[in-house]
């Protein structure tokens, strides 16, 4: 696939087969995309995979965090429980759910350059699984931030910052594209400061 095809035919898959990814197609997407621009070449970025029975335990523990931070306050017990049973049966359907995360830096610039290195790092993935036919949707939902299931999954808050989770598999469905608007590049060539 070339490169710009790539880029502008790639979409966020929310509908996936339930056929499981080879581990060695898994770990080449994973390992090519560490081609990803970084500094020092720290490689920050982290990969924790869930899959079968261990998605089902990931699910459960994400449940657990959005019960902890009141997203059903306001329904019924019983309207609670269909909730999180539907979210917890959809994200058992997804094949893998791909944890990213990197050790936190105390140093604020090398925690930001850290971070932009893992983002371009999970495009990379993105881009290498849907050159095989693969889909990805990159999720960054609240419990990513959650202590608790951060411990539970055996990451220290302290130490570590997750940066998402990339939802991988099979599509069943290919989103059409959405128009992009055009990019304001303000190009200046005169100069802008003033000289005595």
């Amino acid at each position: 696939m070339e490169l710009y095809e790539a880029i502008t035919a790639r979409r966020s898959i929310h509908d996936f087969q339930p056929s499981i990814i080879a581990e060695e197609e898994l770990k080449e997407i994973f390992q090519l995309a560490s081609w990803a621009p970084n500094h020092r070449m720290k490689q920050p970025w982290m990969v924790k995979m869930f899959q079968q029975e261990g998605a089902i335990d990931f699910a459960e523990q994400v449940i657990n965090s959005y019960k902890r931070s009141g997203f059903t306050e306001g329904y019924s017990k019983e309207k609670a429980f269909k909730m999180m049973e539907g979210i917890k049966n959809f994200l058992v359907e997804i094949p893998h759910h791909a944890l990213i995360y990197m050790e936190r830096d105390q140093d604020v610039h090398r925690y930001e350059e850290d971070f932009a290195a893992v983002c371009a790092y999970i495009q990379n993935v993105q881009l290498a699984a849907w050159g095989k036919g693969i889909g990805v949707l990159w999720t960054s939902s609240p419990y990513i931030h959650d202590e608790t299931f951060m411990d539970s999954i055996g990451l220290d808050k302290k130490k570590h910052k997750i940066i998402g989770v990339l939802q991988m598999g099979y599509p069943s469905a290919i989103p059409r594209a959405k128009t992009r608007n055009p990019v304001p590049v303000e190009i200046q060539k005169d100069h802008f400061m003033k000289r005595s």
